[in-house]
């Protein structure tokens, strides 16, 4: 397994294009982020190149949503900016959601007045282009659900179960889950059970702990288990930490490290 640093929610402390190198000299894999529109893409790409690290992915939606059928003539043409853009910082995958997303994660719009079976059919139809338009440009999206409790309310996509049936109904390796660690603890719980159960669907993992969204260790999941839980499946991809740090980045990194070694040596 490989580590990434989001560095959206870690070394804030530091200016953009320092957070590379940073993340580098602590022993990450890769670096991903959250909106590449509120980059530059030419200072983040050499920032990176000089940093010897690689940049894992980033939100590639945004603005629409997967949920409401109008959506999905400009949800597919941005989906294609965003894998440009990927392809353009040599990013292998962006990341998806079923419903926009505001300021702060905020769901723009949960649509009440849809049914379920109008979000569901809309969800898959455009998934369904989403994954031939991946397949084209060979940049992997990743479908991610959402803790509707916390930090998400009205959003649409809420269990892995639906996320990984629809990957498996339409069948393209170039279309995974992302598996929120945080967000699943607090949708479902059985979170090594769920694992196993969805293991092949599994594109990209994200970790922090519940409550709180810290680092490992300040709250109730045993990143120990559960990370060792992963590597016994034998999930090869990318381990993003997407937390916010309790005290400063110093601590949440030594953290992780220390659940990293814990991981690697058992």
């Amino acid at each position: 397994m490989k580590y990434g640093a989001n560095i959206n929610t870690l070394y804030t402390e530091l200016p953009w294009n320092e957070r590379f190198a940073a993340a580098k000299a602590d022993g990450f894999d890769c670096v991903e982020f959250w909106e590449w529109r509120a980059i530059d893409m030419a200072e983040t790409a050499a920032a990176a190149k000089k940093a010897g690290i690689g940049i894992s992915g980033f939100n590639g939606d945004t603005d629409y949503s997967l949920i409401d059928p109008a959506h999905k003539k400009p949800y597919l043409e941005y989906l294609k900016q965003s894998m440009d853009a990927a392809k353009t910082l040599g990013a292998p995958s962006v990341t998806i959601h079923s419903n926009a997303l505001g300021e702060g994660g905020v769901v723009v719009n949960p649509y009440d007045s849809l049914s379920d079976t109008v979000k569901l059919c809309a969800m898959f139809d455009t998934l369904k282009e989403a994954a031939a338009l991946a397949e084209r440009s060979g940049i992997r999206v990743n479908l991610e659900g959402l803790n509707v409790y916390t930090d998400h309310a009205g959003n649409f996509l809420k269990s892995t179960k639906m996320g990984a049936e629809m990957c498996r109904m339409i069948g393209s390796p170039y279309l995974k889950i992302l598996y929120d660690v945080y967000h699943m603890q607090i949708n479902e719980g059985r979170l090594c059970d769920t694992l196993s159960e969805y293991i092949d669907c599994i594109g990209h993992v994200h970790i922090a702990d519940t409550p709180g969204r810290h680092e490992p260790g300040t709250g109730e999941i045993n990143y120990g288990f559960v990370l060792t839980h992963l590597k016994k499946l034998g999930y090869s991809g990318i381990v993003g930490c997407e937390l916010f740090p309790k005290t400063d980045t110093a601590a949440a990194v030594k953290a992780i490290m220390a659940v990293k070694a814990l991981v690697e040596s058992a």
